[in-house]
């Protein structure tokens, strides 16, 4: 008898997966054109220190330039940019006029403030590391200009690559109206991926798929909402092409109930209900008419408020008169709460520690001339902050991507730098890696050694020797300080921020089902209740499963909380079935306060773990 072969730790696995999809070819053309030309110039000009600051710039930019529209480019690349010029100012004057001791105290009272603020999402984390990369650089880094012009250079840079995200072509731009399709590249896509996830939904229904094809839908809509929620001029749309998709965007949201609704019920629905989504997502991707929609069956009220949905998407198309986005719009305070709550200060604490003793323990290095010939000791503190990031991965897993990544890039720079010739080699070197960056977002590792050679070429560029023996050995030590400071014990309960995130979708799951079992006609109300309780549920989610991978000693403290999480996800479920029932009938039958009851009692269970306000139900009998 074979003994069944034993999985892979789960950090391990992570370290060893990479992520999947196309490449964009027009993001390999960008980075392409970012850093390279910008350092050319600046060579060319006889200011080369000038365009290594801006080409770091555009590698961050790079790094930040991720799928999707246009207009969420502007936040997503923007406001890190702001960050990482304010970091190199800071970083900058207080290089030059503080003692290391009280430098280092400043320093980690800024990672203190920046991890804090990285609790606020994917953009607030890429806010805070270039805040901080930007502090060590500019501190750490001596370089001829004053620190004014090299935010400025650094901000070039950014705008640069920026621009060329906004003003080139996307593939398949020419297929069809060149100037809608320009302008809504990203948008398009993501709002014809929520019509099929729609369909995929109708299609798994009474299949065990069903909950992975409704989390997918959840997906697709918040990629979608942000899509077309990205800053604007105006308030509102400024043009007819805006308004018809926000009004194909919010035309798929009872599509969405129904279907969720039709999952639930644990049926098979006829194959001819998806079909009606599938050509609603062929038109918003070919920007056509709708044609004709085929009817589903009207034999319950979940399948009666798919035929209603369709027929509304249908007039909506037509009319195109413009739709709510139905998003999150969270409030300057509950901004702040985040940041000061459990969340913001576990992670603060954790970048405070890791960015303040990097900081200390380069500059001893540094003062006692380990360094050699080299003056630079920015790479200890600015490796220490990406290691802690935890939207990277588990920690183990980051270290030991971030270990392999430079090991094999600064080998990999030694020898090119023997043979490139010089500026000419390094600029195209340059040129090269940001041309790879896209590509190298897909596993933590192969980004790392592209960023480690780009570094390299800048740093050589800008006139200093080859250094990539010293950067093995500052990296491999500051892996060990992120190991050991990611295990320390801190004050409180250890899992708070688990705990916090798990806190905010009960809020927003009791909340929807207020609002539903409260018979409020709001209809609009319902659909952002509803969008606001599944996206707290994925980030939930999103933070367990990297808190479930990490190394035995800190995954214990998530034991419990991804079942908490479904059991959240089948209350939301549940709550759309009853919205659905309820438009319908008006009231609700046995089967829908029976499951509502036994998912109270169940939460009930599982409240002495997390902070879950449990739902009121109606007292109603079947």
């Amino acid at each position: 008898m074979s003994r069944p072969a034993r999985a892979l730790p789960p950090w391990l696995a992570h370290a060893l997966r990479a992520q999947r999809g196309p490449v964009s070819r027009s993001a390999v053309v960008r980075g392409a054109l970012g850093g390279g030309p910008l350092l050319l110039a600046a060579v060319l000009a006889g200011r080369p220190t000038v365009g290594v600051v801006a080409a770091i710039g555009a590698m961050f930019a790079g790094i930040n330039d991720r799928p999707g529209s246009r207009r969420a480019s502007v936040g997503r690349i923007g406001g890190p940019a702001l960050a990482g010029a304010a970091g190199l100012v800071v970083g900058t004057y207080t290089g030059d006029h503080l003692a290391a001791v009280l430098l280092t105290l400043l320093l980690t009272g800024l990672g203190l403030v920046a991890g804090a603020v990285s609790a606020l999402g994917p953009v607030g984390s890429a806010v805070g590391t270039q805040l901080l990369v930007g502090a060590a650089v500019g501190a750490g880094m001596p370089l001829p200009e004053p620190g004014w012009l090299r935010a400025l250079a650094f901000l070039a840079g950014a705008g640069w690559l920026l621009a060329l995200r906004l003003a080139l072509p996307t593939p398949g731009s020419f297929a069809g109206d060149f100037r809608l399709d320009f302008r809504f590249d990203g948008e398009r896509h993501a709002v014809a991926a929520v019509y099929d996830a729609v369909a995929a939904l109708l299609d798994a229904a009474g299949s065990p798929t069903a909950t992975a094809r409704r989390a997918a839908l959840t997906a697709a809509l918040d990629q979608a909402q942000d899509a077309l929620a990205g800053p604007r001029l105006r308030r509102y749309a400024s043009s007819a092409a805006e308004r018809r998709l926000h009004a194909q965007y919010a035309a798929a949201l009872p599509l969405a109930e129904a279907a969720t609704a039709l999952a639930w019920a644990e049926q098979a629905v006829p194959a001819r209900a998806s079909e009606g989504p599938r050509r609603l997502a062929a038109a918003v991707r070919d920007n056509a008419s709708t044609g004709p929609l085929p009817a589903p069956a009207r034999s319950a009220p979940a399948l009666r408020a798919l035929d209603d949905a369709l027929l509304n998407a249908a007039e909506a198309f037509d009319r195109a008169d413009g739709g709510d986005l139905h998003g999150r719009r969270r409030s300057r305070a509950a901004r702040v709460r985040t940041v000061l709550g459990a969340r913001g200060r576990e992670y603060g604490t954790r970048v405070a520690l890791c960015f303040g003793a990097s900081a200390a323990i380069a500059q001893a290095l540094h003062h006692a001339r380990w360094y050699g010939q080299h003056e630079h000791w920015y790479w200890l503190p600015a490796t220490a902050v990406f290691l802690v990031k935890p939207d990277l991965g588990p920690l183990a897993s980051r270290v030991l991507s971030r270990a392999a990544g430079t090991v094999l890039g600064a080998l990999l720079f030694a020898g090119l730098a023997a043979l490139l010739p010089r500026p000419e080699g390094l600029v195209a070197l340059v040129a090269a890696c940001g041309a790879l960056i896209p590509v190298a977002t897909r596993h933590f590792a192969a980004q790392t050694a592209v960023v480690t050679v780009l570094v390299l070429a800048l740093v050589m560029a800008g006139g200093e020797p080859q250094a990539s023996v010293g950067r093995i050995a500052e990296t491999l030590l500051a892996c060990g300080l992120v190991l050991v400071v990611g295990h320390l014990p801190l004050p409180g309960p250890r899992g708070d921020a688990i705990r916090a995130r798990l806190t905010e979708a009960g809020a927003a799951a009791q909340t929807y089902l207020d609002h539903v079992l409260g018979g409020s006609d709001d209809r609009a109300a319902r659909w952002a209740l509803r969008r606001e309780a599944y996206r707290t549920l994925a980030e939930a989610r999103t933070a367990i499963a990297l808190a479930s991978a990490e190394l035995p000693p800190l995954a214990r403290h998530a034991d419990g909380a991804d079942e908490t999480a479904a059991t959240l996800e089948r209350l939301v479920d549940t709550t759309t079935a009853c919205a659905v029932h309820l438009d319908d009938t008006g009231r609700l039958d046995s089967p829908h306060i029976r499951r509502l009851t036994e998912l109270r009692d169940e939460l009930a269970r599982r409240r002495p773990r997390v902070d879950l306000r449990l739902p009121r139900l109606p007292a109603v009998t079947g």
